[in-house]
């Protein structure tokens, strides 16, 4: 999947790996049971509901989107432990410089963060990534359905409109 990426992001959203449904549309969480781009709409991140494969308009809303085991796909628990990239995602923040950065699962969160999961809560955190606010999301995966909550992201949602207003 290519990076959604450009600078002047106010928000990355930065995911694990493409689950395979995914890697075989060749779009960001188009599994149908994925509440990605509703929960981004509903939340107000996005003025309306985006398919998949409307993913490349992101930027026009100033989002940005990459993963963290960019050359995987699957579930989490089944990447190799050499999958994770997280000097290569570090590195492309620096270069582009989002405001803020939101993993959408506390896996991706703890492999680049170096925190345990059951360590991290979401939300806000306290350590910056190259100069940029992090942010923990729950997952809008099905595997997840069990554990979402749809406050973080409205949270998320209302520091992004305060970033885009000026503060």
């Amino acid at each position: 999947m290519p990076d959604v990426l450009e600078p002047g992001l106010t928000l990355l959203l930065v995911g694990t790996a493409p689950s395979r449904i995914s890697a075989a549309a060749r779009a960001y969480y188009a599994n149908p049971t994925n509440k990605f781009w509703r929960v981004l709409h509903e939340v107000g991140l996005t003025p309306r509901q985006l398919s998949p494969h409307e993913y490349p308009l992101l930027p026009t809303f100033g989002i940005g989107l990459t993963d963290v085991a960019k050359r995987h796909s699957g579930v989490d628990a089944d990447l190799p432990p050499g999958a994770w990239e997280p000097s290569e995602l570090r590195a492309k923040i620096a270069r582009y410089r989002p405001a803020l950065v939101a993993f959408t699962s506390k896996r991706g969160a703890s492999e680049v963060l170096g925190v345990p999961t059951g360590r991290l809560l979401y939300g806000p955190q306290v350590q910056l990534l190259e100069g940029a606010e992090v942010w923990v999301l729950p997952s809008t995966s099905p595997l997840g359905h069990t554990h979402f909550q749809l406050e973080p992201w409205h949270a998320l949602a209302a520091r992004v409109a305060a970033l885009r207003a000026g503060g």
